[in-house]
């Protein structure tokens, strides 16, 4: 088995980017799977097309997708992508689209195609916060886990793909007040326990 696995590059001002950060941390199997890493911009479409041209290049069997959701306490495995491009600040390119589809001839949502709370279990079975999330936002975390899933559906039939929140991690707290964070190592761990709940569970 082949599993893409790609994280966003800095947004919003912030230096770095946990995704990627952590993504680059993963071992290059995991569970006798391969794994094949990818930093994609934070840029409408553009970050599609990134995944798209890697999913040609390796034809792998599953697309993980990661992003940063600064806030949140835990990591977030994402239940589901809606049809929405409505974004709160402006991508690394400056577009700010409202209330715009993803793909107009797309359905209103795509579920993901991971087995989402096999994940959340095997993440929490290794002493780390994580819960299922019903919401992957409006900006260019929930348009690739929508772009992907309409690929998907699209034009590469038995890919699977779905998408996980992590929280900041530990040094992009610092002068933010009350402000979850994440050690890097504790969110490659997680990472690695997700994908590992993916390579052994179907549902």
């Amino acid at each position: 088995m082949k599993i893409l696995v790609t994280g966003f590059d800095p947004f919003g001002g912030e230096p770095v980017n946990p995704a990627i950060e952590s993504v680059k941390l993963l071992p290059d199997e995991i569970a006798g799977a391969e794994i094949i890493k990818l930093e994609i911009p934070t840029v409408l479409y553009k970050s599609i097309e990134k995944i798209e041209a890697k999913i040609k290049e390796c034809d792998p069997d599953v697309i993980v997708s990661v992003g940063q959701a600064g806030g949140r306490p835990d990591i977030t495995v994402e239940r589901i992508g809606i049809n929405v491009n409505d974004c709160r600040i402006p991508d690394n390119e400056g577009n700010q689209p409202s209330d715009d589809p993803v793909y107009t001839d797309g359905p209103d949502a795509y579920f993901s195609a991971l087995p989402i709370k096999a994940m959340v279990k095997a993440i929490n079975d290794e002493g780390i916060p994580a819960s299922v999330s019903d919401t992957a936002g409006t900006f260019i975390c929930n348009h690739v886990l929508y772009g992907v899933r309409y690929l998907c559906e699209h034009k590469y039939p038995g890919k699977k793909s779905g998408f996980i929140h992590i929280p900041y991690m530990t040094k992009q707290a610092v002068g933010k007040k009350n402000m979850p964070s994440m050690s890097l190592q504790e969110i490659v761990k997680g990472l690695t326990a997700a994908i590992t709940a993916i390579v052994e569970n179907e549902k």
